[in-house]
């Protein structure tokens, strides 16, 4: 209901895993991605509300963008915020990648790509066992590791939000999910460990 309607096709690469990302064209962007300020958060509203006036996310309203500033990332550039995301955790082993935006300027440049990886990684640190998005643009997900699910994989979600959305039942968007391998089974990927 609420995902990366705002990444174009150019945004896209190649991705083995969950959140890899890897070299996109158009060049690198010069930018950080880092957790906002509190100081930011008035631009990150007017960036959300502008992707939501063209359908692409859900609106936020200013206080629970308050509430909810430490689920996000922005990326950040010399012009300010460049984009965003949120890990939103819903369960103990699900949480959902939401409010991905790229400022127009920027799309092309893997920049969508780089903020998911940011927080498919925080997952895996807080050994969250699946994230999962809702999208109309799933080709974006599909090379960052995710897989097509039937919305009826995550109920949660349904009964929480999606039953709530002007939109149930004959939402368009499609349910994409990532299941992290456990820590000690990431730990035996790795070379040596």
């Amino acid at each position: 209901m609420d995902e990366s309607m705002t990444i174009s096709p150019a945004d896209l690469s190649q991705g083995a895993a969950c959140g890899v990302a890897s070299n996109t064209a158009g060049g690198a962007a010069p930018g950080v991605i880092r957790k906002p300020r509190l100081t930011e958060v008035v631009a990150l509203k007017a960036m959300l509300d502008a992707a939501a006036a063209a359908g692409q996310v859900l609106p936020r309203a200013l206080p629970e963008l308050y509430e909810n500033v430490r689920d996000f990332y922005v990326y950040v550039d010399d012009q300010g915020l460049g984009g965003c995301v949120a890990l939103h955790i819903d369960m103990i082993d699900l949480a959902e990648v939401r409010s991905l935006v790229v400022r127009e300027d920027l799309r092309g440049r893997g920049i969508g790509e780089r903020l998911v990886a940011e927080v498919i990684e925080e997952a895996r640190r807080m050994e969250i066992a699946r994230v999962y998005a809702l999208t109309r643009v799933p080709v974006f997900f599909e090379r960052s590791g995710f897989r097509m699910v039937d919305k009826t994989e995550l109920p949660y979600k349904v009964f929480k939000d999606c039953s709530r959305c002007r939109l149930f039942p004959g939402c368009d968007e499609i349910a994409m999910v990532c299941d992290l391998p456990p820590p000690d089974a990431a730990k035996r990927e790795e070379p040596g460990g």
